[in-house]
């Protein structure tokens, strides 16, 4: 296995940049990935407790073919307003789907449960809708791991979440990249132990190089008391894919949350996973036999170096990996 340049979402041709946002006081904020063009893109949900904004025109048998940025957003359902900023940002910029001789953004959204991480939530008015315009304004070829964006006050099992990214090349030269905010209700790490459940998938030491836990898998843990949970996904390819065929991606993608989460997909998660392609290379067949298990890799990496890289803030309700292993 080789990773991009980078090892981020960002290595996948076409993408403009991931721009990331956050209130320190709130705990929480938003991510966003756009393409220098419109990008197609397809999506699939796992989880039981999704919250999603313009999911269902990603759909293989709807009308608009591609949208002009996805959002990931703590917040929970206030958290979808995000998305209201992104558009607003896009529209005045002159993009969006043409109808009736006006421009309309396609901006599809998800979001995740962080409410009841410790930060300040008495706000009269919704504070989303600025910080995906913040996101969008401060997009870049630089995406950083951790406490950021969407993952800000993310949390899993035991520890705290928040924002990760991976990439991987194939033999082609095609490029597929992940970029996740995990909030899971299950562990990242291995029992009582420091090790990470993706650690078959690691390329180098990019989450600590620890290698895989010895012995029987031990009984997962869970934040079972709690129903602030969700891992929310972006896997990308410069690989030209239809909608269905994105869409195909998008479903091969969640075994990756499967590989670095234990329990992933429950009923109190809302998993959910877009697939994009930017379209600059002609796929052949074996490539798209890959591109899938591809993208599952890097979910499974992204989620990892999200936990590894997290920083902590006052109030925290669980430690870092780095607090909790050094």
């Amino acid at each position: 296995m080789r990773a991009g340049a980078l090892n981020t979402i960002m290595d996948v041709p076409g993408l403009r940049g991931v721009g990331q946002a956050l209130d320190p006081a709130l705990k929480s904020g938003v991510t966003v990935v756009a393409g220098w063009a419109p990008i197609t893109v397809g999506v699939h949900v796992m989880g039981g407790a999704p919250g999603t904004r313009e999911t269902d025109l990603l759909r293989p048998d709807a009308t608009v073919a591609e949208v002009d940025a996805l959002v990931l957003s703590g917040g929970s359902a206030f958290g979808l307003a995000a998305a209201d900023g992104v558009t607003a940002e896009l529209r005045a910029e002159g993009k969006g789907f043409e109808a009736a001789g006006h421009r309309v953004p396609i901006v599809p959204a998800a979001i995740l449960f962080d409410l009841a991480n410790g930060g300040q939530k008495d706000w009269t008015d919704n504070p989303y809708p600025a910080l995906g315009r913040a996101a969008y304004r401060g997009m870049r070829r630089v995406v950083d791991c951790g406490s950021h964006g969407a993952g800000t006050g993310a949390t899993v099992a035991g520890l705290k979440g928040g924002i990760g990214t991976a990439s991987q090349v194939l033999a082609s030269e095609i490029t597929v990249g992940a970029l996740v905010a995990v909030n899971a209700l299950g562990q990242v790490t291995v029992g009582d132990g420091p090790r990470f459940w993706a650690a078959p998938f690691e390329i180098g030491d990019e989450f600590g190089g620890l290698g895989v836990a010895p012995g029987p898998a031990p009984a997962a843990r869970t934040k079972f008391d709690s129903r602030a949970n969700t891992t929310i996904a972006v896997v990308a390819t410069d690989a030209r894919l239809t909608k269905a065929e994105a869409t195909r991606m998008a479903m091969a993608a969640h075994d990756g949350i499967a590989r670095a989460v234990v329990p992933a997909h429950t009923p109190l998660d809302g998993d959910l996973v877009f697939a994009a392609s930017t379209g600059i290379r002609t796929a052949e067949a074996q490539d798209r036999l890959l591109i899938g298990h591809v993208a599952a890799t890097c979910l499974a990496r992204a989620i990892a170096r999200a936990v590894f890289h997290a920083t902590p803030a006052e109030g925290d309700p669980f430690p870092t990996w780095v607090e909790a292993f050094g």
